[in-house]
């Protein structure tokens, strides 16, 4: 089982695009390159940490709950409304949450903290909402779509990051 992280998905929510500079042509577009994305790495036993902003409208989230892989934790952002989190499909729905994740401490929300708990002892910070555009402190990771490929990133992901490939 692996332990997945993303926010800011924004499904159905044409103003993203524009706002956040999305490469879709259209909501259909985007909509259907996240649900690949999150099913090409996410297996049906894993389990993912949703950090917020979810879709534009509550009633489209059982269904794309449904067709997502893994199990899934719901952290509220600033745009989930409480149909969101009350839609059928989530494991668990809060605000915070705090785990210990191969052996380091991980302290999640949907927005960036300052300080978080337990920060001065090497715990790290993961969030969403500002998509890509806050730099980061040290051991604090924005895993918004829009800051990590539109998919959702594992924390050795986070710790490890891959060079992209130069041409020869």
């Amino acid at each position: 089982m692996t332990v997945w992280f993303i926010s800011d998905t924004h499904w159905g929510d044409h103003r993203t695009i524009n706002i956040h500079r999305r490469p879709f042509g259209s909501v259909a577009e985007m909509d259907a390159a996240l649900v690949a994305n999150w099913n090409a790495v996410v297996a049906p036993e894993d389990t993912v940490w949703h950090l917020g902003d979810v879709a534009r409208r509550p009633s489209d989230v059982p269904a794309l709950l449904a067709a997502l892989n893994g199990s899934k934790h719901l952290l509220r952002g600033n745009n989930d409304p409480p149909g969101t989190g009350a839609a059928s499909g989530w494991a668990s729905v809060a605000d915070y949450a705090e785990l210990d994740l191969d052996g380091r401490f991980v302290v999640l929300g949907h927005y960036p903290f300052r300080s978080w708990n337990r920060q001065a002892k090497g715990a790290i910070d993961l969030h969403g909402h500002s998509h890509g555009r806050l730099k980061p402190m040290p051991r604090q990771f924005d895993v918004g779509v829009d800051a990590r490929g539109f998919g959702p990133v594992t924390l050795a992901m986070l710790l490890n990051p891959v060079p992209p490939l130069r041409p020869a």
